[in-house]
């Protein structure tokens, strides 16, 4: 008897660890859905705890048991590792994936495209518009000298150093996160030239500051070297630059219409035509290929060029050719 109930017991205590373990396996298993099913958005706000993500992702359909969730957790040691941020959560994950994703913060990023040559307003307006980072916050932290301090580059601020790509990032990360990501993609194009811009005995500000103009004058990127070459050989020679994108980033709120005014005001420490020198910081972010133009310039004696009107540019070594050529596509044009 005594044994026919031990027996028992054996037996009550088998098949209850055989229904526990069917429940813990099935509970794990991903919830059914369609093949037509999209990915499911779900976000995860900062300070959030396991038992709230958990019963929210259940009430979701997204796992089949919060209760699972919790324990899962409890044994892999990642009961307080649930990340901030916004994830896309594909069907036929099954509870396990789930929750690797949410402890190592795999979150969903976003395109953001910023192209060469433009100016920090139009980044910061451009990652707003990807719903990324404020406009007016990230502005004014890439307008402030703790920025360049704090990421290492030369200058009052980052302009100039927000580096023109493609990116993919996470939404909710802060202004100076962003603004890194940016900068990183300089850096990676400086310390490739940084040895050939020391040879040269230019400074990383200046070296930016070049490449900034020759990104906004070049209509066509194989004529940077030859642009450079240009800017160079004028500076070597104590020449004003005197070109209309650095006026231009001088003046506040510019209407489109650059006058005779502007390019006899003093007053614009940008305004080339009057100072013999480079401009007191870059006026947009250079690409790659104006940066080491800078650095690789065309052999030349180039010392003026002027714009055909199809992008492309006529140069000149002497002032007699470059009036002529002014002439022939620029005035005559206008007449």
């Amino acid at each position: 008897m005594i044994l026919r109930i031990a027996l028992a017991g054996v037996l009550a205590i088998a098949i209850g660890i055989a229904a526990g373990f069917a429940w813990w396996q099935s509970s794990l298993a991903p919830p059914p859905h369609e093949a037509s099913d999209a990915p499911h958005r779900f976000e995860v706000a900062a300070g959030a705890g396991l038992a709230a993500v958990a019963d929210r992702l259940e009430r979701d359909g997204v796992i089949r048991s919060a209760l699972a969730m919790r324990m899962l957790a409890r044994l892999r040691g990642l009961e307080r590792a649930m990340r901030a941020g916004e994830y896309e959560l594909e069907p036929g994950l099954d509870t396990e994936a789930v929750l690797d994703r949410l402890a190592r913060g795999a979150v969903r990023t976003h395109p953001v495209s910023i192209p060469e040559g433009f100016t920090a307003v139009q980044v910061a307006a451009r990652l707003d518009e990807a719903g990324l980072a404020d406009a007016d916050a990230f502005l004014a932290y890439a307008r402030s000298p703790e920025a360049a301090r704090a990421l290492g580059v030369e200058g009052d601020g980052l302009e100039g150093y927000l580096y023109p790509e493609t990116y993919r990032m996470a939404q909710g990360l802060a202004v100076e996160e962003v603004a890194a990501v940016l900068v990183e993609g300089f850096r990676e194009v400086w310390q490739e030239i940084e040895a050939e811009a020391t040879a040269a005995g230019l400074g990383q500000g200046e070296v930016v500051t070049l490449a900034s103009i020759i990104e906004k004058e070049t209509g066509a990127a194989v004529e940077r070297p030859l642009i450079a070459s240009v800017f160079l050989n004028r500076l070597a020679r104590g020449m004003r630059l005197e070109t209309d994108p650095t006026v231009i980033y001088g003046i506040p709120d510019f209407d489109g219409n650059l006058r005779r005014v502007h390019l006899e005001d003093a007053s614009n420490p940008y305004n080339t035509y009057r100072i013999p020198a480079l401009p007191p910081g870059p006026i947009a972010n250079p690409g790659g290929e104006a940066l080491r133009a800078v650095v690789r310039p065309a052999e030349s004696d180039y010392l003026f060029f002027v714009a055909r009107g199809d992008g492309t540019h006529h140069f000149s070594e002497t002032y007699a050719e470059h009036d002529a050529m002014v002439d022939r596509y620029q005035r005559r044009r206008s007449r």
